[in-house]
């Protein structure tokens, strides 16, 4: 027998011991072919050392692993960035232009008045914004003023010179009824026969002169005329005098612009119109 500790060969039998003369280490004799304890002590150190290198081997991969997982996703964020942030950016620029074409079409129409037709309620160059829903489940009442297609628009023909697209007047005609305009003073006659002069002194800037009519309302349209009645170009002069229902863009509802040589004040921009 060999002493495990120190290699001699020389070890001393004392009872059930060996004892080795050089280290002096004991091993116990348990005089049969099994391991004796100090063996199994041994092979399980051995056990437990080359279990903790088995783990070792096996755990060790996984942080290399876990790095350069890290660094790939690392690596695919760094390329993703460039894109996310443009795409953050764009984001609410986009949506809020779809939202704005989506008002514009739906629910607001604006329009710019070129001329001086319906002084003093709206001056030269005021930009007003009419809804496009105010007449959904109504029709246009007497006195509203309205954003609506010139029935003698001409697409042909450059805009200008009574050629605009879009015209803004105030409805004064209602459909079955009849206007005459005697001396200067609007009558209505309603479906019914009836006569009554037109109370227009709150919107009117001069009193109106001359006689024009009378012009009978067909149904489903409207008589439109303009506030500065005597230097309006409105249904009195048009080819085609009335604006049906399905013309009418919306109801003028405010000012929002009002050019520089017509404020009243620094901050004249937002007023309603009526």
């Amino acid at each position: 027998m060999v002493c495990k500790k120190c290699g001699c060969d020389a070890l001393i039998k004392k009872e059930d011991w060996y004892i080795c003369p050089q280290c002096g280490a004991q091993i116990f004799d348990s005089g049969t072919d099994e391991p004796s304890p100090t063996h199994e002590v041994e092979q399980a150190e051995n056990d437990i050392t080359q279990t903790e290198k088995e783990d070792s081997t096996a755990v060790e991969p996984a942080p290399k692993a876990e790095k350069e997982n890290n660094k790939k996703d690392s690596k695919e964020e760094e390329e993703k960035s460039p894109l996310k942030d443009t795409i953050d950016f764009l984001a609410p620029i986009v949506i809020a232009v779809v939202i704005a074409i989506l008002l514009k079409t739906f629910v607001f129409a604006n329009a710019v008045v070129p001329t001086g037709s319906m002084l003093d309620t709206i001056q030269l160059k005021d930009r007003v914004i009419a809804s496009r829903l105010a007449y959904i489940n109504d029709d246009p009442e007497r006195g509203d003023i309205l954003i609506f297609i010139n029935p003698d628009y001409d697409e042909d023909l450059p805009q200008g010179n009574g050629n605009e697209k879009y015209y803004v007047k105030r409805v004064i005609g209602l459909p079955g009824e009849t206007v005459e305009i005697v001396n200067g003073v609007t009558y209505i006659t309603d479906s019914e026969g009836k006569q009554y002069q037109l109370d227009e002194s709150s919107y009117l800037r001069e009193e109106q002169i001359g006689d024009f009519g009378p012009y009978e309302v067909p149904e489903g349209c409207y008589f439109m005329m303009g506030d500065n009645r005597n230097a309006s170009l409105d249904a009195r002069y048009w080819q085609n005098k009335f604006v049906t229902k399905d013309n009418i863009i919306g109801k003028v509802k405010f000012r929002y612009y009002r050019a520089k040589e017509y404020r009243q004040s620094t901050f004249d921009f937002f007023a309603p119109v009526s």
